[in-house]
Formats: C-alpha cells, sequence, structure tokens
C-alpha cells in the first residue's frame, strides 16, 4: 500500500466540480447569491422582519415589531458567502493499518483532501487542526483559496504515520481541545477520526462546541476491525510485541468489541444531533465521499 504525497492530494482538486458543502438552495436565490436564516450566527446580516413560523429561533424575534403588530415576528439575516470551514485530522499512528485497499491513514488524507477543495472552491476559508499523538496538535489558520488548502495537504502528508504504532487515545480530545477557542459561530467543523478515543470529555467538548456550529462526523473504519480474524492462527500486534492469536476462538470478543464502540458512537451522534458518515479502507475515494456530498441530507 501506498503511502500518499502532496500530488496525489492536489489532483483531488480535479474531481470536486460542481460540490459543494453548502446547503441547497431554491434556484433564485442561487442566481442572487443569497441564502436566507432564522439563525443569527458568524457573518449573517440583518436583512427583513417576516411573520414568525414555527422551527424558527426565539432568539430572533423582533420584540419591537412584535409589540407594534400584535404578532410575533422574527428577523432574517442574509449568510456571508465566505464561511470558516475547519477540518479536523485525528491521525494517530495506529491508522497506518489496512485490510484492503488502503491504509486507514491514507483514508484520511484523501478525504481531507477532497473536502478541503470543495470548501475553498466554494468560496470558504479553510483552516485545520492535524493532531498525530506525539506533540500538540499544528494549526493550520484559516485561509481562501489555494492559501488555505495547500498548507493543510502540506501538513497532512508530514503527519501522516509511517509505520505501525499504538493506538494515542488521546489525541481526538487534544485536537478538539486545541480547536474550540478558534472557532467562530457559523462555522462547519468537519471531523475525520477513527474515534478510538471516543470518551465523555470528548462528547462534552463536541457539544459545546456544536451550540453555534454546523459538525459532521467522517469515520474512518477497516473491514478486518468489524469481522475480526479469519480463521486459523495470526500472528497480530506490533513489532518486537507480537503474539499468535487464534482466529475463531477470538471472533466473539473481537465483534463485541467493536459493537460496543460501534453504540457508542452513533449514540453519541444522536445525542448531539451530528450527521456522522463511515468511510472504510475498502472504499474507492473520491468517488464514495462524492456521492455523499451529493446527497441533500449531508450537504445541507
Amino acid at each position: 500500500m501506498k503511502l500518499p504525497d502532496l500530488m496525489d492530494l492536489v489532483v483531488q482538486r480535479g474531481a470536486v466540480h460542481g460540490l459543494s458543502l453548502h446547503a441547497r438552495r431554491p434556484a433564485l436565490a442561487q442566481l442572487q447569491g443569497e441564502h436566507r436564516s432564522a439563525q443569527r450566527g458568524r457573518g449573517l446580516e440583518f436583512e427583513e422582519v417576516r411573520p414568525y413560523a414555527a422551527g424558527d429561533d426565539a432568539r430572533t424575534i423582533d420584540w419591537r415589531v412584535t409589540a407594534r403588530r400584535g404578532k410575533p415576528h422574527t428577523k432574517l439575516f442574509r449568510e456571508e458567502r465566505e464561511r470558516p470551514v475547519w477540518i479536523v485530522a485525528d491521525l494517530h499512528p495506529g491508522l497506518f493499518f489496512g485490510s484492503r485497499r488502503q491504509f486507514k491513514s491514507a483514508l484520511l488524507l484523501h478525504a481531507a483532501a477532497l473536502l478541503g477543495w470543495v470548501a475553498a472552491l466554494g468560496g470558504d476559508r479553510v483552516g485545520a487542526v492535524i493532531s498525530d499523538g506525539s506533540a500538540a496538535p499544528r494549526i493550520l489558520p484559516g485561509r481562501t483559496r489555494e492559501a488555505g488548502v495547500l498548507p493543510m495537504l502540506q501538513a497532512l502528508v508530514e503527519c501522516q504515520p509511517r509505520a505501525p504504532g499504538t493506538p494515542v487515545q488521546t489525541g481526538l480530545q487534544a485536537a478538539l481541545t486545541t480547536l474550540r477557542p478558534l472557532l467562530q459561530p457559523g462555522s462547519l467543523v468537519l471531523l475525520l477520526s477513527d474515534f478510538t478515543g471516543l470518551d465523555t470529555g470528548v462528547e462534552d467538548i463536541l457539544a459545546g462546541a456544536t451550540a453555534q456550529n454546523d459538525c459532521r462526523l467522517l469515520w474512518i473504519t477497516d473491514p478486518l476491525e468489524r469481522s475480526g480474524l479469519p480463521a486459523g492462527t495470526h500472528r497480530v500486534g506490533l513489532p518486537e510485541r507480537l503474539w499468535w492469536m487464534d482466529g475463531r476462538g477470538s471472533r466473539s470478543a473481537w465483534q463485541a468489541a467493536w459493537g460496543r464502540r460501534e453504540q457508542a458512537l452513533t449514540a453519541l451522534a444522536t445525542r448531539l444531533n451530528l450527521p456522522l458518515v463511515r468511510l472504510d479502507t475498502s472504499d474507492a475515494l473520491p468517488g464514495r465521499l462524492i456521492s455523499l456530498l451529493k446527497e441533500p441530507t449531508w450537504a445541507a
């Protein structure tokens, strides 16, 4: 399996034509270049007042107009086209693993590159927080177009694991802790991880970060993690720390552990109302991610 280099990630730009991370809009709004929202966030300018409708944020009610007209009215805001998009990469040594087309780390890099190009070519500012588990996470400040994407791609290539290693349980929380003070209301956070470090601390930070921002979870997986080892005796582990394992005998416990991990992540996404997308090493990118980006429920 090949480790991605910078050129592999740069060429992802050619696959993003017509894709967008923004909500689908009516044809008239697209022609006018505007997007209306009843929720106030970063980069939103007041546009007009209209009668309150079910589902509107109560914080946007215009009390003066409501008092004057005798019926609830809410403020509408026009969304700024340039939006902060943060790509968070949990790139720990445990991702140097793959039983199909690619390493999990390579899948993460390709997905991050594609998402970065989609955001940048859509007019958004792209920034990144990258944690490799060995030091403080790297911060790439948000910038527009190539100035935002290319430094991120270079950092991803430099930070990717190049040898097997023990998964770092604290890398995900460190990345999110680093990101939190950088967020401005209205940002989009794309979190790429295999979520081996999922715990209550991660959930608490995510809950705070998503209160005024949009967050989407991209789960990096491999088929062997789900199914367990095939029948037979296999040598597993890390260099200098290898042992023999019986595939058939270990499969039940293996699959049960995976089920608990899957249930925990799914429950977290449900509690926080976060879109959760699984990207598997058996997937062919960019085709898999492109098909997801074309789904209104995920691109909204």
